[in-house]
């Protein structure tokens, strides 16, 4: 009898392995009748032209796991492009919130999230999307980006100082994020501005100035707040700073210098300023022209103006040599040829616009600070050539 069941043994063995393995069968083809189903069921609804249905059939057919994250990413910015953001939001959220995932995959899952939501409008809910990235290793720059997105389009701009500190105490500082501080001071400056109050717009400037040495809008800043306060010493101070900083904007602190100067009659340190920078832009030299005329002649002047135009032509000094010449001018017929064609310049000079970025070609008539079009600090700049400076 004990022999007996000792021979039986390899055959309940057996039989058990069989069985399993008719089991495992049984499952698959189960699984496989399955997913043929619903194969079949999404092509009809492609032939039908249903491709919604379509797409929400191979969404059952793929499981959530460890190697199907790739695909659900792919499917969630599949419908985030076709504009369906609803679709995108949920395929993203259904990824974030399966505890399986490894850190790198929810980490992904959670900065397309974030992406889904901003492009829906919810910018509370991406922003606390990107806030859970900042500790991540791979996703922490996009994240600062978006971050600072959000605060810019919201103008928190205390809340993109702290980030930027935050950055800074964790990653280090750079050149982009110090002139973002900058201007981030310089924003709450303009909004204490508009609240009259003058002791707290100077202090954030001056914080500004610290942030990044060469930033040119907080002394512009000064400097324009001085002249309303008609204190244009402290004004002139403030501007000098300027071309230091960055010479591309002398232009817009020329006038501001030439309107201090005129005030309190102190030409010779405007002068002065101009013997160093007025070969830097048609704005420097005409004021140096008109320094000319008030202190020789109109002749001298329209001389000094017309070897300059001779080596670097620009519209702007063509006019005022034009203004020039019909002051000069004694012969009536002339005059109206010479105004007519001033009329024309002037209207010339006033459809071109100023300010020009550097990174993507936005172009304008006003100082824009972020460029509209990119989205970035201070690349917006003075044009320069016939039409500029």
């Amino acid at each position: 009898m004990l022999e007996l069941l000792f021979l039986l043994l390899p055959v309940a063995a057996g039989y058990g392995w069989v069985m399993g393995r008719n089991s495992v069968r049984q499952a698959q083809r189960k699984q496989s009748r399955i997913l043929s189903r619903h194969y079949y069921k999404g092509l009809n609804f492609l032939l039908s032209d249903q491709p919604d249905k379509a797409v929400d059939i191979l969404i059952k057919m793929i499981d959530v796991n460890t190697g199907t994250v790739e695909t659900h990413i792919a499917m969630g910015n599949f419908f985030r492009h076709r504009g369906e953001l609803d679709r995108a939001i949920r395929i993203h959220q259904n990824l974030v919130s399966r505890e399986e995932l490894a850190s790198d995959q929810k980490a992904l899952a959670l900065k397309e999230l974030g992406r889904d939501y901003i492009l829906s409008g919810f910018l509370e809910r991406a922003e606390n999307a990107f806030l859970q990235l900042l500790d991540s290793d791979k996703f922490y720059l996009e994240a600062q980006q978006q971050l600072f997105n959000i605060y810019q389009t919201t103008k928190e701009w205390d809340r993109a100082i702290e980030l930027a500190e935050k950055m800074v105490e964790c990653h280090g500082d750079s050149e982009e994020l110090c002139q973002r501080v900058a201007h981030f001071y310089c924003e709450q400056a303009n909004i204490e501005l508009n609240n009259g109050n003058l002791p707290q717009v100077e202090i954030l400037l001056q914080k500004a100035i610290l942030s990044d040495e060469h930033a040119v809008r907080p002394w512009l800043m000064l400097g324009a707040i001085s002249i309303e306060q008609e204190q244009f010493e402290q004004a002139f101070e403030y501007l000098i700073e300027v071309p230091k900083r960055d010479i591309t904007w002398l232009s817009e602190a020329v006038p501001l210098l030439e309107k201090s100067a005129e005030s309190t009659g102190d030409w010779q340190k405007f002068e002065d300023l101009l013997e160093q920078y007025w070969q830097q832009c048609a704005t420097a030299y005409l004021a140096k022209s008109r320094l000319m005329t008030r202190q020789l002649s109109e002749k001298d002047a329209a001389d000094f103006l017309f070897q300059q135009l001779r080596k670097s032509p620009t519209m702007k000094g063509f006019k005022e040599l034009l203004n020039l010449y019909m002051h000069s001018s004694s012969q009536e017929g002339s005059m109206g040829s010479l105004k007519m064609l001033q009329e024309l310049v002037e209207e010339q000079i006033t459809r071109r616009p100023k300010f020009r970025c550097v990174s993507c070609g936005f172009s304008g008539r006003s100082v824009h600070w972020l460029c509209p079009s990119c989205k970035k600090w201070g690349v917006v700049k003075p044009i320069k050539g016939l039409d500029g400076e």
